[in-house]
């Protein structure tokens, strides 16, 4: 049984409805007017739609009931007027302005930009957008965000998705989020983002939108639309004059932000072919290790708390510690990782990315906590790390369990405090000495020297943790 919906929320039917949604016909109920309409859903699958006036709001709302029992808010097109559009100037966003506009009548489209540091991608984005019809563009510093808010709790945990270091999926919770504040603050009628319909980033901006925005209308072109390819997305932007800085032979999708820069698609999409890193162009954040300089550089990086404070001695805020690794490693060829992936969705995808200040950081942080953590506390920590990563790489960063697992992470960070000294050559990270005021280690107990530790205590230990699989084989042998 599917029952009505205000706003979204489905409530209590009242005492004369009912009937299955298969049943097309029309009911009247105290609080309700409906109407039926066989359709045609974007998977072609058959659908009710369903027209639902509530006197008490005066409003209609429409939303699709598939056969199955699922349902989703729609609001006709007709009656959305300001669009609120999660802007970045590529290939997907740019050719959307254009396409709202013609496929929705002529809406107001605000777009919104969020800089998470990628740097000169956002220079003349305000004219682009206003060009291809946007009213205006809004473009929100949300760099401290990211790295305060994601970055900093994903490091304490030492969070990794398989290999992957998190950088795409770092960002969307803040560009979600503000996507829906801004919405919000003008009164759209819906938000709009360029995910495919194929990727993990529909799901992390959408549950974000959920999260500060549940009853706000998302449109989605790539589930929408007839386009099928990148290809298709250039021919429909050479038609509609939208500037674009790629051509077809650099067509590579990529996402770039203050941690990261990811490349997929084109040549990359078979895994038997080798990326050409020495190409001109291809590598943004720093070069190969065959081109790194034959001499080695060298990093100091101080942590309070499992918090990075200072970098080569001098006290900075997070997001300049990033920076500050990323020029020095992207230079040391550090950071560079080409992997297939298990998308959300349920393929592999295969990615190149380079990460060159936040594989450092990580590096940095795992040494510093073999001299202050805990055996049990570390590896308790190791396997939530998995969790945790699953839960940033599939958009659930809003959610009781992540701020439970953060919250462990903060106990678990309290001794990582001391500094961390790195060489960097050709790729590669190298300790170079480690220093804390909270080390569980001590060279007493661990010398192969004379020292405190009375080796014959490890006899009766042995004999104790052995127990069990001495009484084990004595039941085999019949003893017992």
């Amino acid at each position: 049984m599917v029952y009505p919906m205000f706003r979204g929320r489905e409530i209590d039917p009242p005492p004369v409805y009912g009937g299955e949604i298969s049943v097309i016909s029309t009911e009247k109920a105290p609080l309700l007017r409906q109407e039926y309409a066989n359709v045609t859903d974007g998977a072609g699958k058959s659908c009710a739609y369903r027209r639902l006036h509530n006197p008490m709001e005066d409003c209609i709302m429409h939303f699709i009931v598939k056969k199955d029992g699922g349902a989703y808010l729609m609001k006709p097109k007709e009656d959305i007027k300001k669009i609120v559009l999660a802007y970045s100037g590529g290939l997907d966003t740019s050719i959307i302005i254009p396409w709202l506009k013609e496929n929705y009548n002529n809406p107001e489209i605000i777009a919104v930009s969020g800089d998470v540091g990628q740097a000169g991608e956002l220079d003349g984005l305000e004219e682009k957008a206003l060009k291809t019809g946007a009213s205006k563009l809004i473009v929100a510093d949300l760099v401290d965000e990211m790295v305060d808010e994601v970055i900093i709790p994903a490091l304490k945990m030492d969070a990794k998705y398989e290999t992957y270091l998190l950088g795409t999926a770092f960002a969307r919770p803040i560009l979600g989020r503000k996507l829906a504040q801004v919405a919000l603050e003008e009164h759209a009628d819906a938000v709009c983002h360029g995910c495919t319909g194929k990727g993990n980033d529909q799901v992390r901006f959408e549950l974000a939108v959920k999260r500060f925005a549940p009853d706000m209308t998302v449109i989605a072109p790539w589930r929408e639309w007839s386009i099928r390819s990148r290809d298709e997305e250039i021919d429909y932007a050479e038609a509609h004059n939208v500037p674009l800085k790629i051509s077809r032979e650099t067509n590579y999708s990529k996402d770039k932000n203050l941690w990261h820069l990811s490349h997929e698609g084109l040549d990359l999409e078979d895994p038997a072919n080798e990326p050409d890193y020495d190409k001109p162009g291809f590598l943004e954040m720093g070069v190969s290790p065959a081109q790194a300089p034959d001499t080695p550089a060298y990093v100091t990086i101080d942590f309070e708390k499992g918090v990075p404070v200072a970098l080569n001695g001098e006290r900075m805020k997070a997001s300049k510690i990033i920076a500050g690794l990323n020029e020095i490693g992207g230079a040391n060829g550090v950071g560079i990782i080409d992997i297939v992936e298990n998308r959300l969705v349920g393929m592999k995808d295969r990615g190149v990315y380079e990460t060159p200040g936040g594989t450092i950081l990580y590096f940095a942080h795992e040494q510093l906590e073999m001299l202050t953590v805990d055996k049990d506390t570390l590896h308790a920590k190791q396997k939530l790390a998995i969790d945790f990563a699953d839960l940033i790489y599939n958009g659930k960063w809003f959610t009781p369990l992540r701020e439970a697992i953060s919250a462990f992470a903060d106990k678990a960070n309290e001794n990582v405090t001391g500094s961390v000294r790195l060489k960097l050559y050709k790729g590669n990270i190298i300790p170079a000495g480690t220093t804390s005021p909270c080390s569980l280690y001590s060279e007493n107990l661990a010398t192969f020297d004379e020292s405190d530790y009375d080796q014959k205590d490890a006899a009766g230990f042995i004999n104790l943790w052995g127990l069990p699989t001495k009484v084990q084989a004595l039941r085999e042998k019949g003893l017992l």
